[in-house]
């Protein structure tokens, strides 16, 4: 299966109905690309129930939080300082499966290639 990973920003884009990350997710869905949204992106993004909110999670598959990504998350933690949480858990996943990462935060996401380099950043708005 491939996959590509959507963080909070990239949800926010979507949102805000930006054509660039809907073309991203329209061409993904045809060429048969499953977008992944992490489960600590959504609560950092959702503010309650919405049509456009509703049909966004309808178009991803939301990956849960487990052990073994929380503690690879972590490790990332004690190696970049000042990267946060959800940032090293949206890059734990992707790394995980090889994913380029859709975000509005190319900087801080950034920082934490040092730890997986293997994950590619793409501007999501």
């Amino acid at each position: 299966m491939t996959t590509i990973t959507l963080d909070t920003g990239a949800l926010i884009a979507l949102e805000r109905r930006r054509q660039r990350i809907w073309k991203v997710l329209h061409r993904a869905h045809e060429l048969g690309i499953v977008p992944i949204v992490p489960a600590d992106v959504v609560a950092e993004w959702w503010r309650g129930r919405s049509d456009i909110r509703e049909h966004i999670l309808g178009s991803v598959v939301i990956e849960p939080l487990t052990d073994e990504l929380a503690r690879l998350a972590g490790e990332s933690l004690a190696a970049v300082r000042g990267a946060t949480s959800v940032d090293a858990i949206v890059m734990a996943s992707a790394a995980q499966r090889g994913d380029a990462v859709y975000t509005s935060d190319i900087d801080d996401l950034g920082r934490l290639r040092s730890f997986f380099p293997t994950v590619r950043l793409f501007e999501a708005g």
